[in-house]
């Protein structure tokens, strides 16, 4: 049965989700500009039935992530888990790829035109009639489509029935206001983890005045705020893994971001957990937050970051954290001004109710 972790409201939204969702992006495989390399779709499917064994109430997704397939697996997934057990589904639009040149960048286009069959290829590969929390991936860039216009069209979906919430992803304060204007966004999803701190500043601080959820991806950096990360697992990834084209993959981001790694193994141990579990919590901690992607290839990966679901970080903790931050030299942005007024934000409920 289900563990009951604790949920909050997402925004103004009826979802209420639990503080972390399992993140698919590596489900999608390998074969495509952003691929984590090859995966198995058995261990998707066995990580994602893992966390949802332990309580977590939703995925997120993106019609990119494997130009569909990770779609198609989390559907899979839908088929095998109905009624009470069937978890929120959040996906994405707003880049499109080419079919014939799978490597190549996708294009970020938002025009009220993709949106729209965007959508409905992801309602057919997700096998629903409804997508729980749909968002734009990016703003458009490639057709001078404005974010006004690409909004009308989340909002169109939304009143026809094919999306329950809308949001954004990745944009910045001066693009949320302008839609804010026209409809209530109801989530942002930015980046946010101890080694990239920047949407602390700005977006995170707006979304909490104007009562817009977020959902941080990435809060393990990729992978590197964990234990087993090092060097040389970094010259083993595959060749079409895409952290190998980031600067935080790279010297000389990549020893301040391992010596960060390494200042939060003592903090694990004081609470007996995982560094995962340390750098997940601190993402947790920031008033505005409502919940965590966390992405695994195995279901083990799963059970070594599950316990930041009930890890209370202690002032000694951040103090220690938010010190190792600016010792190392590892990341921008924020370090603690923003988590100086309380340790946890409270959570919406006890147990994670039926989607």
């Amino acid at each position: 049965m289900p563990t009951h972790l604790p949920t909050r409201k997402l925004g103004t939204s009826d979802l209420n989700i639990t503080v972390v969702g399992f993140g698919a992006w590596a489900t999608g495989g390998g074969g495509w500009a952003y691929g984590w390399g090859p995966q198995d779709d058995a261990q998707s499917l066995a990580a994602i039935h893992r966390a949802l064994d332990h309580g977590v109430n939703w995925i997120d997704t993106a019609a990119v992530y494997g130009l569909g397939h990770s779609e198609e697996v989390v559907g899979r997934l839908l088929r095998e888990r109905k009624g009470a057990e069937r978890p929120y589904v959040f996906t994405k639009c707003g880049l499109v790829w080419d079919p014939r040149d799978p490597m190549k960048d996708a294009k970020r286009v938002a025009t009220p035109a993709s949106i729209r069959r965007e959508c409905e290829a992801s309602l057919k590969r997700l096998g629903v009639e409804r997508i729980d929390l749909y968002q734009i991936h990016r703003p458009d860039d490639s057709t001078g489509t404005t974010v006004e216009e690409s909004w009308r069209m989340m909002i169109q979906l939304q009143e026809e029935g094919k999306v329950r919430a809308i949001g954004v992803s990745n944009f910045d304060v001066s693009q949320l206001r302008r839609i804010e204007a026209l409809h209530h966004v109801d989530s942002l999803q930015p980046p946010f983890s101890l080694i990239n701190r920047d949407a602390a500043a700005a977006e995170i601080p707006w979304c909490r005045a104007n009562q817009t959820g977020v959902i941080v991806y990435s809060p393990m950096q990729a992978g590197i705020l964990t234990e087993t990360f090092s060097v040389e697992r970094v010259h083993r990834m595959a060749a079409d893994d895409w952290r190998l084209r980031s600067p935080n993959f790279q010297t000389p981001k990549l020893e301040k971001n391992i010596a960060l790694r390494d200042a939060l193994v003592p903090i694990a141990r004081r609470h007996n957990t995982t560094v995962s579990a340390v750098a997940i919590a601190w993402t947790l901690v920031w008033p505005g937050i409502t919940g965590a992607i966390v992405g695994a290839r195995s279901a083990e990966q799963v059970d070594g970051w599950i316990g930041a679901v009930t890890l209370s970080l202690t002032a000694e903790d951040l103090d220690d954290i938010a010190k190792a931050v600016e010792r190392t030299g590892a990341g921008s942005g924020p370090t603690r001004a923003a988590i100086a007024r309380g340790l946890r934000q409270p959570a919406a409920d006890a147990a994670a109710p039926a989607p």
